[in-house]
């Protein structure tokens, strides 16, 4: 099968785009609007960037409308996010965050999560999750303003929480922390079926 994008409408770009990046990590993003209101919302165009500042991305798209979503809303407005990992122990909680619903809506209390105030920035973390990135904004990168149209949201990683169950001096791994990742559809990943190649080299 051979395929121009450009013969595919919006929604079969975007269902064709996930269906062929997957797994992906998933950004459980934090942030809150100039009169203080919380937002909490999963991102699953993830990843981190460089370690040099500590760098770390996550790409809104906007609806079908071509409306920015809230989290984006709140960044522009605060320059701050805390990202906090998806795992099997909140999975649900966090898809519950994902529903459509207006301005203002508290998901933390929607999915019944709990707030911790972080240190450094004024978007609360999540403490049900293991880890969190309390982030500063380096820069919005603006690919499209229509419907399905992306941005993509670079954070400067400021402070960083992790759960001391886990911490083991900084050698936690997957088998630990246990994430989930996004597939196609309504489909999640776990990372049970795992294995070991080493790089030419003996590089990990």
């Amino acid at each position: 099968m051979e395929i121009d994008p450009l013969s595919l409408d919006d929604r079969r770009r975007y269902g064709l785009l996930i269906s062929v990046v997957q797994p992906r990590p998933i950004a459980w993003v934090s942030t809150v609007d100039l009169q203080g209101r919380p937002n909490l919302a999963p991102f699953s165009f993830f990843t981190g960037i460089t370690a040099k500042p500590l760098t770390v991305c996550f790409c809104p798209v906007r609806n079908r409308h071509g409306v920015k979503k809230d989290t984006l809303l709140n960044v522009e407005e605060t320059r701050q996010f805390t990202v906090n990992l998806a795992t099997e122990s909140n999975v649900k909680a966090m898809v519950a965050t994902s529903a459509d619903v207006e301005r203002g809506v508290d998901e933390f209390k929607l999915a019944g999560v709990t707030p911790v105030a972080s240190l450094k920035v004024k978007p609360a973390r999540v403490k049900e999750s293991p880890v969190s990135l309390e982030c500063e904004l380096h820069s919005i990168v603006t690919i499209s303003e229509g419907p399905l149209g992306g941005n993509l949201v670079i954070g400067k990683v400021v402070h960083i929480h992790v759960d001391d169950a886990l911490w083991n001096g900084g050698a936690f791994t997957h088998r630990e922390l246990k994430p989930v990742g996004r597939l196609g559809g309504a489909w999640y990943s776990t990372s049970k079926d795992d294995f070991e190649i080493q790089r030419p080299g003996g590089g990990a």
